[in-house]
């Protein structure tokens, strides 16, 4: 299974070189549209930078293609519907949509943190909705830090700096929805601080 992951990431750059030629896009101008760097689209290309979650999302919805489509993952289970979960990262991702352009939904699993990490937020184009069915999911979002617990949501614009992970000994399942840029950010989540004071009533 990890050599399988890893040859599809290995293939990422290659393809996404490819799509950005055929359609006779610059790195500069990719870079535009997506956020990211035309210095770490470049190293994505060559293979010398490792593809992210937060890196694909954006390069798919950028190139019109899907997820699955970006990474080159075979199609199991019912061709109709061709739903195949990516792990990476300890992160198990399965793709809701296959329709290219408009919003994305995933369905993400998150493993348990077995201790708090740094915090590494990252930018790019769009707009995401999550909404978390099982579990705790720590959400850093520009200067706030909040956990959303089963039945909370958050929607934000991705432009705005953010982090997630698990934010407790429990995997994290929850639903993504990803698309063009939205409205202001509006959040729906307790922060950590009103979290913990009201677990401690």
């Amino acid at each position: 299974m990890d050599d399988d992951l890893d040859q599809a990431l290995d293939a990422v750059g290659p393809r996404i070189r490819a799509l950005r030629k055929q359609r006779e896009t610059t790195l500069a101008e990719l870079s535009a549209t997506t956020g990211i760097s035309v210095s770490t689209l470049s190293r994505l290309e060559s293979g010398s930078r490792r593809p992210t979650l937060e890196l694909l999302l954006p390069l798919a919805r950028a190139h019109g293609v899907s997820l699955d489509e970006l990474v080159d993952a075979p199609p199991t289970g019912d061709p109709r519907v061709n739903l195949r979960p990516v792990t990476a990262h300890g992160m198990t991702m399965l793709p809701l949509t296959r329709k290219a352009g408009g919003i994305q939904a995933y369905k993400l699993v998150l493993p348990a943190a077995e201790a708090p990490k740094q915090p590494d937020p990252q930018t790019h184009e769009g707009y995401e909705w999550l909404y978390i069915l099982n579990g705790r999911l720590r959400l850093v979002l520009g200067e706030h830090d909040l956990v959303l617990s089963a039945g909370e949501a958050a929607e934000f614009d991705t432009r705005v700096p953010h982090w997630f992970d698990a934010a407790g000994p429990q995997p994290v399942e929850f639903l993504s929805l990803f698309g063009r840029q939205g409205e202001r950010v509006h959040l729906r989540a307790r922060s950590r601080s009103s979290s913990a004071s009201h677990e401690a009533d």
